[in-house]
């Protein structure tokens, strides 16, 4: 469950949660590899989402349960910083 507490503004999480990672990459298979080198044995869904105009980049959605925030950032980092994704959102 989601709830935006309104005093900070600040999203509220209920652990576990399903959570979706939207990530950006060159072609399809950069983003299947970062996936299986990331998260493992884990459990998780990939969907196409969009392609680029142009072509020259796709996007597809990453869901899976995440347990905590600590997690939740640690996978939304890795991601970021792996070498075939250039963007997750």
């Amino acid at each position: 469950m989601v709830i935006i507490n309104e005093s900070t503004q600040k999203l509220e999480l209920e652990y576990p949660c399903s959570w979706c990672y939207k990530v950006v990459a060159h072609e399809r298979a950069g983003i299947e590899i970062a996936a299986l080198e990331i998260l493992g044995e884990r459990k998780y869904s990939l969907n196409p989402s969009n392609t680029s105009r142009g072509g020259k980049y796709i996007s597809m959605n990453l869901e899976l349960l995440v347990h905590n925030e600590d997690e939740r950032t640690y996978i939304y980092e890795t991601l970021k910083a792996h070498p075939h994704i250039k963007m997750v959102l």
